[in-house]
């Protein structure tokens, strides 16, 4: 099996993973990790050859942009103080834990290496967390906070993590020097990640056609993270404010099948390079079998210690500022995401699973130094780190289902449906304010003003049906009763005009274009 085989065999995992994974109730980010691994031993898969400068490039622009999707800049910015202690203070406070727990348990290791490998192991991978809680309905405001700190915590780690390398590779390091370069890391990003945001919505308007501008959110990320990085910035920073902004500005209420077909997309590829990357972390069990050959003990009991740390460090640094959070919030009445319970901060807490960014991370290490001497025991910062990954990812994420039910912890099911309901009043009145509209400029007959206004009522009571009244309530039932088989019907119309359609394509002098063309048109009408 050669490297691209290889590749398409972690690609077809990464499918076969969700499925499974949603079948037996397990992470799929999990099951791609020990389907990495069984590969690893086998003989016929050939060790994985990615050049370390290639990794993060490669992977971290599409997750991101991918997991912002899914956020807003409202969100962020009214969970910036849980964000912070999380995503920045946590980050640091468990870099420097490591850092000298590792220096203080290997033997020769020194402080700077170790400091990287506390940076590479320091931030949760929110993927698998949040995969869980899809799957047993945690709370919208946990999921929220968790995806906050799964995007931010990944800059502040990977700065932390190029300023140690830094220190590695050259050998010397400056604090005021380290501060400065990251401040002005910070602005190239910022402003960098606004600039093509603003450019890509701007082109977007002018390609106006949903397969260019789909394929326009599949550059940016890239252009984003580069550019940044070549003028000496935060890639990572760069693509969340593009994508932020992009989420903010670029979102067209009448775009339907540009948002369709790009969140379908989208999930594709977020589903792909995460298992990419999820099976790199078992691949790499081949040279960290060849790291540990011999000392298997020692290098065990190393990498069980850290990841100790980054459990016990979590757990000591949520309690008092999941209080202090709760104190200031009664205080003031701030529009934030916080865990409510001590049973929501366990369920945090064991989700602090290590994942994609630590990977990236651990595989883009330098081989040599400025002085062309090896990267000092990097052998065994490569091992110790996939053991925490490993170790938190199987134990945490095949452990974190049964807690979160053993806790009860639970999606506020009746909020989230009056929720649904409010937005279900607001799209009806919306959509009769504009039929009022209308008819101040065109002339409308009464029935169809009649059936115009009804049409507006079933917007609303479509998406949430207990908007209406008992009686309209019940007449809409007859009419969901009545449509549902039309649509049956229709749908099974429209089945038969496809297959005659595509029947069509294989007889003599049938033009493919024409076919393609056609059943195009039949499947934006069973869309709609």
């Amino acid at each position: 099996m050669d490297q691209l085989a290889l590749l398409f065999a972690l690609l077809l995992g990464a499918l076969v993973s969700v499925p499974l994974g949603d079948r037996f109730g397990v992470p799929a980010p999990v099951l791609m990790t020990l389907f990495g691994g069984v590969l690893a031993v086998a003989d016929f898969v050939p060790d994985v050859d990615i050049p370390p400068d290639l990794i993060l490039p490669a992977l971290l622009p599409p997750l991101l942009y991918a997991a912002v999707r899914r956020t807003s800049w409202r969100q962020f910015a009214a969970n910036i103080r849980p964000i912070l202690l999380l995503a920045v203070a946590l980050v640091c406070v468990t870099m420097v834990c490591v850092a000298f727990v590792a220096h203080a348990i290997v033997p020769k290791l020194p402080i700077a290496a170790a400091f990287v490998l506390g940076a590479l192991i320091a931030p949760p991978d929110p993927v698998a967390a949040t995969s869980v809680a899809g799957q047993l309905g945690l709370p919208r405001r946990l999921v929220s906070i968790l995806e906050g700190e799964g995007l931010f915590n990944d800059v502040t780690a990977i700065v932390l993590y190029h300023m140690a390398v830094a220190a590695v590779v050259s050998g010397a390091f400056s604090v005021w020097q380290a501060g400065l370069d990251l401040v002005l890391s910070a602005v190239v990003a910022l402003v960098m990640g606004l600039v093509l945001g603003w450019g890509a919505n701007k082109l977007m308007d002018v390609l106006d056609d949903p397969t260019l501008q789909i394929g326009m959110t599949l550059l940016v990320p890239y252009a984003s993270y580069v550019l940044a990085e070549k003028l000496h910035g935060s890639g990572v920073l760069a693509v969340l404010t593009t994508a932020l902004f992009l989420a903010e500005y670029a979102t067209d209420a009448d775009a339907v099948m540009t948002r369709l077909a790009g969140h379908t997309f989208w999930d594709i590829i977020d589903t792909l390079v995460t298992g990419v990357a999820f099976g790199l972390i078992g691949l790499e069990l081949h040279n960290a079998i060849r790291t540990a050959t011999g000392r298997w003990s020692v290098l065990l009991g190393w990498a069980a210690t850290v990841a100790g740390v980054v459990i016990v460090v979590r757990l000591l640094w949520l309690l008092p500022a999941t209080w202090l959070t709760k104190r200031l919030h009664a205080r003031r009445d701030y529009d934030e995401d916080i865990p409510v319970s001590w049973r929501e901060t366990v369920v945090m807490w064991w989700s602090g699973m290590r994942g994609v960014a630590s990977v990236a991370l651990a595989l883009a290490i330098p081989l040599k130094t400025d002085a062309g001497s090896a990267f000092p025991d990097r052998g065994e910062i490569v091992f110790i780190a996939f053991g925490v990954i490993i170790g938190t990812l199987v134990l945490q994420g095949l452990t974190l289902p049964w807690l979160v039910r053993r806790l009860g912890v639970r999606a506020d099911a009746e909020g989230e449906k009056e929720f649904e309901k409010d937005l279900a009043v607001r799209a009806a009145k919306a959509a009769r304010r504009r039929l009022r509209e209308i008819e101040e400029v065109e002339e409308l007959s009464e029935e169809l003003s009649e059936q115009m206004l009804r049409t507006a009522f079933d917007i609303g009571i479509r998406i949430s049906p207990d908007m209406g009244e008992e009686e309209r309530r019940e007449a809409q039932h007859q009419r969901a009763r009545r449509l549902k088989r039309i649509r049956r019907i229709q749908a099974e119309m429209l089945s038969a005009a496809r297959h005659e359609v595509l029947a069509a394509r294989s007889e003599p002098g049938a033009d493919p274009e024409v076919v393609d063309r056609v059943l195009r048109h039949l499947d934006v009408r069973s869309l709609r």
